[in-house]
């Protein structure tokens, strides 16, 4: 039991540390490129509006904002602070599941791909927060379930 604590507490830590220096990366200039220009991002001077406000693609795959980058920040310390206990753990690792299984959907939706002009959650980031929610699945539901020998919806 114990090294099953152990496992859903560092996929909290690494989903964490992950999606920390993703948001921080988003921050930076000469990580973020606009295609097309020799600019990085927009810039939120110019931006006709919060989407635009600092659009880019961060590495030149995942299409971010200003505002996503700060989601990015968010969610990586929920998952690093969330490391020191495996009760807390397994919440991050069950609510990251679910949420970013439902934002990977929304991502290749084409109504609600910018999660309704606020944000950028399609290309890249729709295999990106697909892969991680898999990952918290199974740390967060599948292998709790398999260590105590319970049915996975009688472990929700």
């Amino acid at each position: 039991m114990e090294r099953t604590n152990m496992a859903e507490r560092y996929c909290a830590l690494v989903l964490g540390i992950t999606f920390l220096i993703l948001g921080i990366a988003g921050f930076i200039p000469a990580l973020v490129n606009l295609p097309g220009t020799n600019a990085s991002y927009v810039p939120a001077d110019i931006a006709p509006g919060a989407y635009s406000a600092g659009f880019g693609y961060l590495f030149g795959i995942f299409p971010t904002n200003f505002l996503h980058n700060l989601v990015h920040c968010a969610v990586g310390i929920f998952g690093i602070a969330s490391y020191t206990s495996a009760s807390s753990a397994r919440v991050f690792n069950r609510f990251f599941a679910v949420s970013y299984i439902l934002i990977a959907l929304l991502g290749v939706i084409p109504a609600t791909n910018t999660v309704f002009g606020l944000m950028p959650i399609f290309g890249g980031n729709v295999l990106l927060n697909g892969l991680t929610a898999v990952a918290a699945l199974y740390y967060g539901i599948i292998l709790p379930a398999k260590v105590n020998d319970v049915g996975v919806a009688r472990n929700i």
